[in-house]
């Protein structure tokens, strides 16, 4: 039964974010929400190495035909973006190149030729019927440089949304660290 705590929203791109105003037309761009429960840890890579590290098992079977097929195409595979750099490692969370943190928040992404993209995890404060409740924010911008990368996104925009309600919803029910 899923809890307040495991609902996942759809929302708008946090203003404040990071990746609100990266790139100036998106040619994808989502956030989704989830409450955090009062004893939640408050670092945002911490909360991002959660999240990526209980993804569901059909994420990494879905993840291997994504690679095999990109791979046709010279694109970036997961098991080449996790081996790059591997004295870096503190650098990435999973697959994604670490570009920002701050106390709030954390933005990871990576660059390619077909398409440059950045993922947010924001903790933001907003107001409920109980008070104030802290949630987490996964948001995801993609600017893409030619016919392949719009093509991409087309293709996997809808697998995208899954996999990420889908961890968002998994992390919240195995329960989030604590401090």
């Amino acid at each position: 039964m899923l809890t307040a705590h495991c609902s996942v929203q759809s929302v708008t791109l946090p203003a404040e974010s990071g990746v609100a105003r990266l790139y100036q037309a998106p040619d994808l761009a989502d956030a989704y929400a989830v409450r955090l429960p009062d004893n939640a840890i408050d670092d945002p890579e911490l909360l991002a190495r959660f999240v990526f590290a209980h993804q569901a098992a059909w994420v990494a079977k879905l993840m291997g035909l994504r690679d095999a097929i990109v791979a046709r195409f010279g694109l970036k595979t997961s098991t080449q973006l996790r081996s790059r750099e591997p004295a870096n490692a503190k650098e990435r969370v999973d697959i994604f190149r670490i570009y920002t943190r701050s106390a709030h928040e954390i933005i990871l992404g990576e660059n390619d030729r077909h398409l440059d993209f950045r993922v947010s995890l924001l903790q933001q404060t907003r107001g409920t019927r109980e008070g104030h409740s802290r949630y987490l924010i996964l948001s995801t911008v993609v600017h893409c440089h030619n016919r392949l990368g719009r093509f991409y996104i087309l293709a996997i925009a809808p697998f995208h949304r899954l996999v990420v309600r889908s961890s968002l919803r998994r992390a919240a029910r195995i329960g989030w660290p604590t401090v």
